[in-house]
């Protein structure tokens, strides 16, 4: 099992769920405005639909894992029979429904799992991809990916995706989970200590660490959100690194596998 290293101790429930709650309706009301879901999206391959039907597919997963753990085996045998295939086939399935079927869907099961997540102990474990979860990572998790694939969407439709104060919890995903970025370039987790220091959209800073850490990063919360989630290269974004290892972090960041 993959120990993801993700210490979400300090996470509120009570204030990060209604977060995700409310990117999944900013999501919701762009997409029901759009008639064509057809519309590629900047990830290959990927309409509208396909990244809705993404969506929609993790969160039956996620409802799978909580209500039925024992069955989540079913879930990781066809992910590891597909392959690196396995999110593009699911989109595929997904995006080959009725608008209307797929949109239903996915307004079900965000609300579904929004109430699991709610009344689930913080302290029970269930089955992920590699790894066990609880609701207090689960939750930013869910928003997180709602908050990258917006951005997917946003982008193909043209429309500005105002940045909240709910990248907050994107961002923090993005900095305790350093060690998963040097893990999946297969690199050492650098043992010194780091400081992220990022301009929240309102322009309230935010910081991570100790602040005499030698390893520094700096920039928007908004730039750093789009980075680790992959949505924009390091060179469309205005973050900056001091020292050898912040700086190949900012090369290789990311928050999911």
């Amino acid at each position: 099992m993959l120990d993801y290293g993700l210490d979400l101790s300090g996470v509120e429930r009570d204030l990060a769920l209604p977060d995700l709650v409310a990117e999944g309706d900013e999501l919701d009301a762009l997409v029901s405005a759009q008639a064509d879901w057809s519309k590629p999206t900047p990830a290959a391959g990927w309409t509208i639909a396909h990244q809705i039907a993404h969506l929609a597919a993790a969160d039956a997963n996620v409802l799978i894992a909580i209500r039925t753990p024992e069955a989540f085996d079913a879930v990781l045998k066809q992910a590891e029979a597909a392959g690196s295939q396995y999110a593009d086939l699911d989109a595929a399935a997904g995006a080959a429904k009725p608008r209307s079927v797929l949109l239903e869907q996915w307004r079900a099961g965000r609300a579904e799992v929004a109430a699991e997540l709610r009344d689930l102990p913080l302290d029970q474990g269930f089955p992920w991809y590699g790894s066990q979860l609880t609701a207090a990572l689960m939750v930013p998790l869910r928003l997180m990916e709602t908050w990258a694939h917006g951005q997917d969407v946003f982008d193909a439709v043209g429309v500005s995706h105002r940045p909240t104060g709910r990248l907050q919890q994107v961002a923090s995903l993005g900095v305790i989970g350093r060690a998963l970025s040097f893990y999946a370039a297969q690199l050492p987790t650098p043992a010194e200590p780091f400081r992220v220091e990022l301009t929240g959209p309102d322009g309230q800073s935010w910081a991570w660490g100790p602040e005499d850490a030698m390893q520094r990063v700096q920039g928007s919360a908004l730039d750093f959100c789009l980075r680790v989630t992959q949505r924009r290269s390091r060179a469309e974004t205005d973050l900056t690194a001091v020292g050898e290892d912040a700086d190949k972090w900012l090369d290789i960041a990311r928050v999911f596998l």
